[in-house]
């Protein structure tokens, strides 16, 4: 993989995911009690192709390190190894939840009555999302591969994402900002994370037209 297509391939992944989650985000907010199965559903394959391009993107961004400063692919490494367990995670929990939405014949609220997605979606998403936000961070700044306010930003989120390990102690009232399926925990943290990655997506794909062609004359590329 060259690096344009690298930048272009993480770029691109980024915003595919960015714009799924940020269609996917206020459809939880769009019933009081518990959504029809409609609303449900909707919102979950939003999720699952948001997480699917991300597995794209985490895997175009180790390309990427790899490919303009080897010596600092074990960073990117260790991006795509906790991204990759992000999103595993969050897609059990996506199953867990259309599983139980499919099984029963009346709308559920899957976020209060599905216990086991508490807190795979709180705690344990957080804490994964927040070692790849440090590692993306400690990858950007090292190698410089990419602009230095994408680094500073990704290392803000992953502390963000920290505070937000321990809501596991906090309850289960998703009105709770900080319970362990809280708005703040979830809601909130999923939206600050897409336009994030919008902001992300359009810069790293704008810049695989900077890219010298290998041979060519840098003069010429100006």
């Amino acid at each position: 993989m060259s690096e344009a297509l690298a930048r272009r391939t993480t770029g691109l992944a980024a915003l595919v995911a960015a714009i799924a989650l940020i269609v996917e985000v206020p459809l939880y907010f769009v019933y009081s009690g518990p959504p029809p199965d409609a609303n449900v559903l909707s919102r979950l394959l939003l999720g699952i192709v948001a997480l699917a391009s991300l597995v794209v993107f985490f895997t175009a961004f180790r390309e990427l390190v790899a490919r303009v400063a080897p010596e600092h692919g074990w960073l990117g490494s260790i991006a795509f190894s906790t991204g990759l367990v992000y999103a595993t995670v969050t897609l059990v929990s996506m199953g867990l939840e259309a599983g139980a939405v499919i099984a029963v014949d009346h709308p559920i609220d899957p976020t209060i009555d599905v216990s086991g997605t508490y807190i795979l979606y709180g705690s344990i998403s957080r804490l994964m999302l927040a070692l790849f936000l440090a590692a993306f961070g400690h990858a950007v700044t090292r190698s410089g591969v990419l602009p230095r306010w994408t680094g500073r930003s990704a290392y803000v989120l992953a502390g963000a994402g920290l505070l937000f390990v321990p809501s596991l102690f906090f309850g289960n009232d998703p009105a709770f900002f900080y319970a362990a399926n809280g708005w703040g925990t979830t809601a909130l943290m999923g939206a600050v994370l897409s336009y994030w990655l919008l902001a992300l997506g359009i810069t790293v794909y704008r810049s695989a037209g900077r890219v010298v062609p290998a041979g060519a004359s840098p003069a010429l590329h100006r």
